[in-house]
């Protein structure tokens, strides 16, 4: 018992300088239901943890380089993917969103969201740098791919083999491929 509790702290104590550099000052957050969001205005940022067991996972919305990276934690892998601006809110919006608290308790009941499904290449990204510090950060040390979006596809494409996550409501994302199947 003394043992875990020194470990989280240590754990703590080592965690807050390299998460401080990637939080910043100028950030704001919001829960709703299983999904937090969290938004960086100083690094152009917004971080959107999916808490729901098995099928957790994490985006990374990078608006200064324009990736996403999602790191999927039971496929443990990292996907990298151009961001789609047509679908997803501005940074400045998606704040706004989130300090007005317009995100929480949303869900069923609105409007279905939005869908965009990416083929991911098999073959692992060997540099992560080429996606920026955050998205670097995030995947280092993870099997990261590239995923491609592909434009016209209906939901009943290949589903059986993709990972969905849903982003609060606003889009629901598919990766589809051999890296992703179940």
């Amino acid at each position: 018992m003394k043992l875990t509790i020194i470990f989280a702290g240590l754990l703590g104590i080592f965690l807050a300088p390299a998460l401080a550099d990637v939080i910043g000052s100028d950030s704001s957050s919001a829960v709703s239901g299983q999904q937090s969001v969290s938004v960086n205005n100083d690094n152009n940022v917004a971080n959107v943890d999916s808490n729901s067991g098995w099928d957790s996972w994490n985006a990374l919305l990078d608006y200064g380089t324009g990736f996403v990276a999602t790191r999927i934690f039971s496929k443990k892998a990292c996907i990298v993917h151009r961001m789609n601006k047509n679908y997803l809110p501005s940074l400045q919006a998606l704040d706004v969103l989130v300090k007005e608290k317009k995100l929480q308790g949303k869900g069923p009941g609105g409007p279905p969201p939005k869908g965009l499904i990416y083929s991911v290449n098999p073959d692992k990204v060997n540099d992560l740098h080429q996606y920026g510090k955050s998205i670097s950060v995030m995947c280092k040390g993870i099997p990261t791919y590239m995923a491609e979006e592909i434009v016209g596809a209906s939901p009943a494409f290949n589903s059986e083999k993709c990972f969905s996550a849903d982003i609060l409501w606003i889009l629901n994302i598919s990766f589809c491929g051999r890296t992703v199947e179940n």
